[in-house]
């Protein structure tokens, strides 16, 4: 299978962290028109790149999660049990949205909801007890066991890096991108926290343009 041929697979990743990227998995994160006060931050997906399960296995590639040949042998697992690949891919869009949310409420100082909570602690359980202890030529690392035919092995990474991000970073510097359109999420680690568009050749040159436009017909 050609991977790279996927939309999937030629996602920028900007977000700063493993987690952001997999939220931005989308052409851009509009709000859920049958939300209500309840779920201020739900939304919907616009281009999502998260079609099937071959398009997570694409992007998991793109973003270093797994090589050419675990990739090729998880889509030959997958085409195997279909079922457990649908599955997955499930899990993947719950999580993705379950990260989008919470991501959104801190963004916003407000309260995350709980059940997006439960949803990612759900993952992390699934994640932690996937690891171990081993050694590595000058210390002690975490590795990933049982990997072989996991159909949801990247699940365990994306669920491990939210978790850090949101216990160790400072959140203060979680954006949500201004163009659009587009909502996609990051992290601003530039010196003077000032960043503002997910990518400035995208997103920013759009605004650039619009704003030329504006000032043209007024």
């Amino acid at each position: 299978m050609n991977f790279r041929e996927r939309p999937a697979a030629r996602m920028n990743l900007v977000g700063g962290r493993l987690c952001l990227d997999f939220v931005n998995t989308v052409g851009g994160w509009n709000p859920d028109p049958a939300r209500d006060t309840n779920d201020p931050f739900a939304a919907v997906a616009r281009a999502d790149k998260l079609g099937d399960y071959f398009d997570l296995l694409a992007w998991s590639l793109h973003a270093g999660l797994l090589g050419e040949s675990e990739a090729q042998a998880l889509a030959r697992e997958a085409r195997r049990r279909e079922k457990e690949a649908a599955a997955a891919l499930k899990r993947a869009l719950a999580l993705r949205g379950a990260i989008y949310r919470i991501c959104a409420a801190i963004i916003h100082q407000a309260q995350a909801r709980p059940s997006d909570l439960d949803l990612l602690n759900q993952e992390l359980n699934v994640a932690h007890g996937r690891v171990r202890l081993g050694v590595s030529e000058e210390n002690f690392v975490w590795e990933w066991t049982d990997t072989k035919n996991a159909l949801d092995q990247m699940l365990w990474r994306i669920a491990d890096s939210a978790a850090e991000m949101l216990t160790t970073d400072d959140l203060t510097r979680l954006r949500e991108c201004p163009g659009e359109d587009c909502g996609w999420l990051f992290l601003d680690i530039s010196k003077n926290s000032r960043r503002q568009w997910c990518d400035m050749q995208t997103c920013g040159n759009l605004a650039k343009v619009r704003r030329f436009r504006r000032r043209q017909a007024s």
